[in-house]
């Protein structure tokens, strides 16, 4: 089963959220994510693009041009691990990361989903928000359980 984008865009405040594949800078996120950074992974350009293929991908764009991203992977019932979540630097402290993850959060592929996961160095204050627990066994490692 492959995925369509079937989740509307919605405009706040002159940003656009989108989970539209087809909208998305590639060669942004490659130099943001894969590119020696912070968020470095080290992958080439092809295995990057099968990522991207193979994930539910969140944008934010501004004035046309991308200034967030954010990806799930999932097997849209019982788990979905949420990944490279981010706003660009003169974007931040506008809540727009609070909007994207209530963006995500109410894709309708993707509520009910029993278990989510994520990784995080610093931003457990925005997850906490969203019900996610920090793992005892790991502190980068925050999980999120829906009841049933």
């Amino acid at each position: 089963m492959s995925y369509k984008p079937d989740y509307p865009d919605i405009t706040v405040d002159g940003y656009v959220f989108s989970a539209n594949k087809k909208t998305l800078d590639l060669a942004y996120l490659y130099n943001l994510l894969c590119v020696p950074s912070r968020y470095s992974t080290g992958l080439p350009p092809e295995r990057f693009a099968l990522i991207v293929e193979n994930s539910v991908c969140f944008s934010v764009f501004y004035e046309g041009k991308q200034v967030g991203f954010s990806r799930v992977i999932t097997d849209f019932t019982e788990f979905a691990s949420l990944w490279d979540v981010f706003i660009d630097e003169p974007h931040r402290k506008k809540g727009l990361g609070k909007t994207m993850m209530k963006y995500i959060f109410e894709h309708p592929r993707l509520r009910g989903i029993f278990r989510w996961f994520l990784m995080t160095e610093d931003a457990h204050g925005l997850y906490q928000q969203y019900g996610f627990k920090t793992e005892a066994y790991n502190p980068y490692v925050m999980m999120k359980v829906n009841p049933i």
